[in-house]
């Protein structure tokens, strides 16, 4: 029922193989090693490829990969085992020689070996599932834990308390009864005074009643008065005080033809963003851990670094790493991934990977539990984060001027993220960069979209003006108003910017929720139809679990509503409002780990020249500091 068994080495030294089918299963061990092991998801239970289901187990100690491949429709419950099982026979069989690298040795001689585990282990299964399931006895039920005892423990202690109150009670009524005897007497007397002053305040009240009606009806009464807003008084030519006081635009002289001007502080900004974008600044702090003088009568304590693995800095002399050694630390390796902001589910898959990864490695004498597992997670996060490929926007830009056409860039992500600000520091970083670019306004759906992308050009236009361009206009709107289709608009748009020679379209989108099923059809419309060279998912630094479900819901939204057989999903990520979010950066992690696609821009402020390129390094150290 197996179609492809594998053991390999790390270094793609295939050992021994058992295929079951004629077809190749190489593109899909391929994608096992490509997309689950050298991306550090170790924490994928299974990984699913055309019609296959793949499962795999690493050994660390030899540096051995073992894979088992069998159909997706099929259930086998006896895997997991089957791995194990093979996985302790093959190294227990090759010890010798794995530990002396002898990998050239053929190990034809393991086929039986294999065929024997594979019989037990379906018969093992199948003798399991045939068992009827033994019904849980009443010893073993919660039920049978309760006693008599428990059920009437309180009862003695109500009756006790209900004696008491009760005595309380009657004692309070004859209080009560003593009280009103002496008090009535009192009340009595009281109440004849009582009646004399409620009578002559009645009459006070009736007497300035009468007053003030008197003095409405009367002669000399106008009245509260109405407050009356004065018509202004416009005069030809500004020259009226009330124009003057309206008039918060600059002399004439001082606007350009476009009626933008840009200030000082902004002119500045010219000439910065010329050529590829900066990286993220990486905070200078000591990453090794330091060591505290010793207190007289106490040991030295280890200080610094992975302050939340401080309890497990234990020196291990060669060790071979049991999942009981790390486990303590992979807890709280959890719970600090949770508070820095990754998504729990993202942030336990990552504590699965670095346990598979670290399982039977042996440690050297000077090593630390601690110092290992922070090393491993920041080789993992570090490895997460970087490019699987190139994402050069620059060099393919040049590439389609060269082809006649323009490039094009779709924003996509929920509501209220910044895809319009951010689209606009992409088209300054472009224009700084001597390129053309056309901004589609297919947002028709939000009230003042096509007005804020309108002024963002006027300012863009007023940075670099047409004179210092060879008299060609940098950037330009593409509008069609609100209401209309929004792929047909950025068709429009693209084949516009052909015609005009264009270099690059940035295609802005509306912002919507990932359930809503009319507006994520209506996305994957537009990008079945045109086609972009890019899809950038803009998302917010600030979100953590909300990150995997946003994600996950538009690349499913994208493939079922494109009837494609290789639909266009999510190619890039853009995150916003990195610079409110001081050390809180598990955003990142959670959005790569989910798409397996890199985060091109990060927006770092809220001027034009506020995108930089996301440096890995300076993330893993904001998230592994505490």
């Amino acid at each position: 029922m197996l179609d492809l068994f594998t053991i390999f080495s790390k270094g793609g030294i295939v050992l021994w193989c058992f295929q079951d089918t004629a077809q190749s299963l190489t593109s899909s061990v391929n994608a096992l090693i490509k997309s689950v092991i050298l991306q550090e998801r170790g924490g994928m239970s299974s990984f699913e490829h055309e019609a296959l289901t793949l499962k795999y187990k690493l050994d660390n100690e030899f540096e051995l990969v073992f894979v088992v491949a069998y159909q997706k429709i099929l259930q086998l419950s006896y895997v997991d085992k089957f791995l194990n099982e093979i996985q302790m026979e093959f190294r227990n069989k090759y010890k010798d020689d794995l530990q002396v690298g002898k990998i050239s040795r053929n190990f034809t001689d393991f086929e039986a070996t294999f065929q024997r585990i594979l019989k037990e282990t379906e018969a093992a299964s199948r003798e399991e599932a045939k068992a009827p399931k033994a019904m849980r006895s009443y010893d073993q039920s919660d039920k049978s834990k309760r006693s008599v005892a428990s059920m009437i423990k309180n009862r003695p202690e109500e009756k006790s308390n209900s004696k008491k109150k009760q005595a309380k009670d009657n004692q309070k009524n004859l209080e009560n009864t003593a009280k009103n005897d002496v008090e009535g007497k009192i009340i009595e007397t009281a109440s004849k005074a009582e009646e004399d002053t409620l009578k002559r305040n009645q009459e006070k009240f009736f007497a300035s009643k009468m007053k003030k009606s008197k003095s409405s009806n009367g002669k000399g009464s106008e009245g509260p008065k109405k407050r009356v807003k004065e018509a202004r008084q416009w005069v030809h030519g500004g020259n009226s005080k009330d124009a003057k006081n309206l008039d918060y635009c600059a002399e004439e002289s001082e606007l350009p033809v476009n009626g933008e001007v840009a200030n000082e502080e902004e002119k500045q900004w010219v000439g910065r963003m010329r050529g590829d974008l900066q990286n993220m600044d990486e905070e200078s702090s000591e990453e090794e851990e330091e060591v505290s003088a010793p207190v007289k009568g106490k040991p030295a304590v280890a200080r610094g670094g992975f302050g939340f693995l401080s309890g497990l800095k234990g020196l291990v002399g060669a060790k071979s790493l049991t999942e009981e050694d790390i486990k303590p630390a992979l807890n709280k390796m959890r719970d600090h991934l949770i508070a820095k902001n990754v998504a729990a589910e993202i942030a336990e898959r990552l504590c699965e990977s670095v346990s598979t990864r670290l399982q039977g490695k042996v440690l050297g004498t000077f090593n630390t539990v601690a110092s290992t597992v922070k090393n491993a997670l920041n080789d993992s996060c570090v490895q997460l984060l970087s490019h699987k490929r190139r994402v050069d926007i620059l060099r393919d830009c040049l590439e389609a001027r060269q082809q006649k056409r323009p490039y094009v860039v779709t924003f996509c992500g929920v509501n209220g993220v910044g895809k319009s600000t951010n689209l606009a520091k992409v088209a300054f970083w472009l224009i700084e960069n001597g390129f053309r670019v056309l901004i589609a306004a297919c947002d028709t759906f939000r009230a003042g979209a096509v007005e804020q992308l309108r002024t963002h050009c006027r300012k863009l236009n007023a940075l670099h003006p047409s004179d210092t361009h060879n008299g060609q206009k940098m950037v330009e709107l593409y509008e069609k108003g609100y209401g209309r289709d929004a792929a047909g608009i950025a068709m429009e748009a693209v084949n516009y910017a052909r015609d005009v020679r264009m270099d690059v379209v940035l295609v802005d989108t509306a912002g919507r929720m990932q359930d809503n099923e009319p507006l994520m059809r209506a996305l994957a419309k537009l990008i079945k139809v045109n086609q972009p060279d890019l899809v950038l998912f803009v998302g917010e630094a600030l979100v953590g679990n909300e990150a995997v479900d946003q994600l996950t819901k538009f690349n499913q939204a994208l493939a079922d509503h494109s009837n494609m057989e290789t639909p266009r999903l999510i190619d890039g990520i853009l995150l916003t409002k990195f610079d409110t979010i001081d050390d809180q950066v598990g955003a990142a992690i959670s959005m790569t780990y989910t798409t397996g696609q890199p985060i091109v821009f990060v927006g770092t402020g809220q001027t034009y020249t506020d995108l930089k390129n996301l440096n890995a390094k300076a993330v893993v150290q904001s998230l592994l500091r505490g």
